[in-house]
């Protein structure tokens, strides 16, 4: 599985968010909290170019915030990055398909 970053602080909403999706699909991250810390804020400029958090990575992938971390999921396009296999439907034989 991949490791999967989350920049954040203890109070934004956002981050809550976030971490509730990864919790949901059973994917363990690593917070840093960057209140209080400048070294953990100029790392995540640096690695996101980014100010707001969160600021998610999977691996050295920048996934950016909750809201791009969401945009994935709502395409398929998340449990792919996560290693977690894609939820797959039962084929169905024509035979059973068709009734008549």
């Amino acid at each position: 599985m991949p490791r999967v970053v989350m920049y954040t602080t203890r109070i934004c909403p956002y981050c809550v968010r976030a971490k509730n999706l990864l919790r949901k699909k059973g994917v363990e991250f690593e917070e840093l909290y960057i209140d209080g810390s400048r070294q953990l804020m100029r790392e995540m400029l640096e690695r996101s170019k980014r100010r707001t958090v969160p600021q998610i990575f999977i691996d050295d992938y920048h996934v950016g915030g909750y809201d791009d971390l969401a945009e994935l999921n709502a395409f398929g396009k998340l449990d792919p990055l996560l290693g977690l296999a894609p939820h797959m439907e039962p084929e169905v034989s024509e035979e059973e398909a068709d009734p008549t």
